[in-house]
């Protein structure tokens, strides 16, 4: 809900801009289901500036209309009523308030890059329509131009408050997140109340307020919302194209409002630099030299690739290794002892595993709870990645057991390190929220190849001699070390 008091100051603000009357009978029509052409036709014909804005626009190439008009009239014919409407209400709304005189504006406040980043959004929300199929283009085209004018509201009715703010924000999130600290509210709402007061439709200013929210469902489809949502994050990176975070964050939202992918937001900044040139030249802004834009996809392309291999890498990471110590899981053991035991195998080399297991676990989850123990188990990984080579694989086996995996390494080789390990890991210190610390002790079975038995044929043959070995070291009274020997 709006703030009550800062209502009040939007109300009554002599120094927010008025609409101008056609404006005001524009925003009418949009608001009439039943306008005719000859109303249309009359009322955007009193303004000449407009008149001639929205020819330009019913023959610009981002139409692709194969007929050209000449008057009003025509222009509806090839675009149609509501078009028509949507686009004139665009061009008076952003044409009357770019050139209006803000008095007593803060000098912080910067009016050309608020309506080139405007103008941008509304540009990649019209190219996001237009690669989803969606058939209200100039209604997100106009509710991108809008959705973020209680900025400009902000900075009206209280500048100094207001600059303070939005001057200390690197985004748009942490300065919709730092308005609603400082004042009760964004600028989402505060844009919403003054597009009420201005009496655009509905549908429009619901937008704007609801692409600030959290997302929506993929399943239902792209919105209104969903494309002006992704609009902000696509613009703030066409137009920072050097700020690269600028590009993850794009790819974030692209894929949580919209699940469109990389190729997808390709395609959209490409649609974006085809249609640049026709919307600079309406709105009499630059946004970026035509060369610009050609380096800004390339670039896009590069930036993409890199997140999907990083993604990929991510997932990859997640599929071969345990969640909480970060250790090898099970599955990628199983699937390293297989490739070790074959190389070993083939070539006559030594491999040797060791099963190392927690002494009493249960008795520290029990007695101080499953946080210690979680806190217990990472550190011991951490410890004993810092001491295995390269070529070793650490893996978490199941719950408190696992396995260490040393290829080329004969069993007299192995003792060193195994060892070492074991010394390590009885002088790591534990601290529970009691401030009570814990040390803890393992039991270590070990098994070789080919070592001295003719049982072991495959992989599994050695997890069960080194399980043997472990059952010997925990019966033997634990915090030992034993060693696979057929008997």
């Amino acid at each position: 809900m709006i703030d009550e008091s800062l209502k009040t100051k939007l109300n009554s603000c002599q120094e927010l801009p008025s609409l101008p009357a056609v404006a005001v009978k524009i925003i009418e029509l949009a608001n009439d289901p039943d306008v005719d052409i000859g109303t249309v036709c009359q009322y955007i014909s009193l303004d000449p500036v407009l008149a001639t804005k929205l020819l330009r626009t019913a023959n610009a190439p981002i139409y692709k209309s194969r007929r050209s008009a000449t008057n009003i009239r025509q222009a509806i014919s090839v675009l149609g009523t509501h078009t028509v409407i949507i686009i004139s209400l665009s061009f008076s709304l952003t044409n009357s308030l770019m050139k209006a005189a803000l008095p007593n504006q803060s000098p912080a406040f910067d009016s050309n890059s608020f309506w080139r980043r405007s103008i941008a959004t509304a540009l990649a929300s019209r190219a996001l329509g237009g690669k989803l199929g969606l058939k209200f283009l100039d209604d997100l085209f106009l509710a991108s131009l809008i959705q973020e004018i209680g900025i400009l509201a902000f900075w009206v009715i209280m500048p100094d408050e207001y600059g303070t703010v939005f001057l200390s924000s690197s985004d748009h999130d942490s300065l919709l997140k730092a308005e609603r600290e400082a004042f009760g509210m964004g600028h989402d709402e505060l844009g919403y109340a003054l597009l009420q007061k201005w009496g655009i439709p509905d549908y429009i200013a619901l937008s704007c307020i609801n692409s600030h929210c959290d997302p929506e469902p993929i399943d239902l489809g792209p919105t209104l919302q969903s494309c002006l949502a992704v609009s902000r994050y696509l613009a703030d990176y066409f137009l920072f194209p050097q700020e690269t975070q600028k590009m993850m964050k794009l790819n974030k939202a692209a894929q949580d409002w919209l699940g469109l992918d990389a190729h997808g937001l390709v395609d959209v900044i490409k649609i974006m630099g085809e249609e640049l040139s026709a919307v600079e030249d309406l709105f009499e802004i630059t946004i970026h030299h035509p060369s610009e834009v050609s380096q800004i996809l390339t670039q896009a392309k590069e930036l993409l690739l890199i997140h999907s291999l990083s993604g990929m890498k991510d997932l990859e990471n997640k599929s071969t290794h345990d969640g909480l110590t970060g250790a090898h899981n099970r599955a990628y053991f199983d699937e390293a002892l297989a490739r070790e035991f074959q190389l070993a195998q083939q070539n006559n080399l030594p491999l040797t595993i060791a099963m190392i297991d927690i002494d009493h676990f249960k008795r520290i989850n029990d007695t101080y709870g499953h946080a210690t123990g979680d806190t217990l188990l990472v550190a011991l990984v951490e410890s004993i990645q810092k001491q295995i080579r390269q070529d070793d694989t650490f893996s978490r086996y199941g719950g408190e057991e696992f396995a260490l995996i040393m290829p080329g390494t004969p069993l007299a080789a192995a003792r060193n390190l195994i060892t070492r390990l074991k010394t390590t890991i009885a002088g790591i210190v534990c601290r529970s929220g009691e401030n009570h610390l814990i040390q803890v002790t393992v039991s270590i079975g070990v098994a070789a190849y080919p070592g001295n038995s003719a049982r072991i044929h495959q992989p599994n043959d050695l997890i069960q001699a080194a399980d043997a070995a472990l059952y010997d070291a925990k019966h033997a009274g634990r915090n030992q070390i034993k060693e696979w020997n057929e008997q």
